[in-house]
């Protein structure tokens, strides 16, 4: 890379980062020591050389800062999906004792089934992510008798 041309492709990039650290490697190549070339590209001598080493290996794509892939998911994509399917099936009264679930619920329910111990606050972000809500209709009785309820609407008087 010539001066020249590293100039022209700092004018055309619009990261910061990725700036600096090409003006340091120019002033290098400039003939500038690299205590001095870090010193005024505001960095410690170590971090220069190790820019300069990304440099050499990947080009000016090598100046770029890289990311992590950050901390993996709690819940792999087949526990999401059956976790979906017991949300949209609804608690069974019997074993779990509710009517409804809530996110305390489903928190216990994940880590008896996988052993993944959550905040209520996540499960409720595991359900956004879903396309979920965690609002849920307010819940029939699990003993109402239906026919009953049609007989009473259709002889109670209006109100």
């Amino acid at each position: 890379m010539s001066g020249r041309n590293g100039v022209q492709f700092t004018a055309r990039t619009r990261d910061g980062a990725v700036v600096r650290r090409l003006l340091a490697i120019a002033l290098i190549l400039e003939g500038h020591s690299r205590e001095e070339a870090a010193r005024l590209s505001g960095m410690d001598r170590q971090i220069l050389r190790d820019w300069v080493h990304r440099y050499n290996a990947d080009g000016v794509a090598g100046l770029s800062s890289r990311w992590g892939r950050g901390r993996p998911p709690a819940l792999n994509e087949a526990q999401m999906a059956e976790l979906r399917s017991l949300v949209l099936e609804g608690p069974d009264l019997e074993r779990n004792k509710v009517v409804r679930w809530r996110c305390a619920d489903l928190r216990a329910e994940i880590a008896a089934r996988w052993s993944v111990t959550l905040t209520e606050g996540t499960v409720g972000k595991l359900l956004h992510r879903l396309r979920m809500t965690r609002l849920q209709p307010r819940p029939g009785h699990p003993k109402k008798d239906a026919a009953a309820q049609e007989t009473f609407k259709k002889t109670s008087p209006a109100w």
